[in-house]
């Protein structure tokens, strides 16, 4: 009987995307799921529907970093109960920082970028994880227990006939680290969480200047969608990095996602690719976008962006 541990980010909603897709998947690989999170405990009913056969809900002290609290509490847990067949923790910072800990005090192998896991009928696992920037998935064994970063969007999720879980709270675990939070920044946002979104419309460089990036977050508020964009631009100064969508950014997979001035290097293309529709406006008729486009405009996006936002305006107003 295998146990498989969930890492997973506490939402304010109760429930996330990210925790249904990491608790199908470990639903896939395991008799005993168990939900790793903090702060506050996910909606019992649903992480029982996904698949979960109990919650931890880590004590986290706000003073103190996620990963500190988070590792020293399950590693005090795996002392006294056992340790996990495997792990699969989300793509984010805070599980990434979890993930390496773990590793070295655990001394697991750490398998990141998963986009496909199975468990060998022998013993060990078999992962499917991005390399060459997403051009290539690469497959990778590991004999023994480990730990697994999964990409976001990978897996589908699924429910199963399940009642509530039991939540069993944590104590915070000893400190690994002397290093303390001082303060937090929240970004303020509006609309729509970016890798959630049913509609994505993002901006690059062919936008040309910082300021008409205002015409793709008024094109996503009218289209009810969130405001995405290229590394070329965020590295470039003109949007935060939380909007950033590709291999070292976001991961989304919306209804429709629109490309505004962006020329589609693979790094982006793997971030947005699962797109269930693609709409690229570029000036470059050879732009890779259009390659993975199913409706495509050749033209200069200074002048079709606002004509389009014209034109939603006005159905919208009819």
């Amino acid at each position: 009987m295998s146990t498989v541990w969930v890492v997973v980010e506490p939402s304010e909603e109760g429930w996330s995307e990210s925790a249904g897709e990491l608790v199908t998947l470990a639903r896939s690989l395991g008799d005993v799921v168990r939900l790793v999170t903090w702060s506050s405990p996910f909606d019992s009913l649903e992480a029982g529907r996904y698949g979960a056969t109990l919650q931890y809900v880590v004590a986290h002290d706000e003073s103190r970093l996620v990963a500190d609290v988070v590792v020293g509490a399950l590693d005090e847990l795996s002392a006294r109960e056992g340790s996990p067949d495997a792990v699969v923790l989300s793509s984010t910072y805070d599980s990434r920082d979890i993930a390496g800990r773990l590793s070295v005090r655990w001394s697991r192998t750490v398998v990141a970028n998963v986009v496909g896991l199975r468990h060998l009928d022998g013993d060990g696992w078999e992962s499917e994880h991005l390399v060459a920037g997403g051009a290539r998935i690469a497959h990778t064994r590991v004999q023994s227990a480990a730990l697994f970063i999964v990409r976001p969007k990978s897996v589908t999720p699924s429910t199963i006939d399940a009642g509530p879980v039991e939540s069993v709270d944590v104590p915070a675990g000893s400190a690994t680290s002397s290093a303390r939070v001082l303060s937090r920044m929240v970004e303020e946002r509006e609309g729509p969480d970016l890798e959630s979104a049913p509609v994505v419309v993002s901006g690059g460089r062919g936008l040309g200047s910082a300021e008409r990036y205002q015409w793709v977050d008024e094109l996503a508020r009218l289209l009810g969608g969130a405001g995405g964009a290229s590394r070329a631009i965020v590295d470039a100064g003109w949007v935060p990095y939380s909007r950033q969508v590709g291999q070292t950014g976001k991961t989304v997979a919306p209804t429709v996602y629109v490309a505004c001035g962006i020329s589609g290097a693979t790094q982006h293309l793997v971030g947005m690719k699962g797109s269930s529709h693609i709409v690229a406006i570029n000036k470059d008729p050879d732009a890779p976008i259009f390659q993975v486009a199913d409706f495509g405009v050749v033209g200069d996006v200074t002048t079709i962006l606002p004509q389009l936002i014209d034109l939603v305006r006005a159905r919208r107003g009819s």
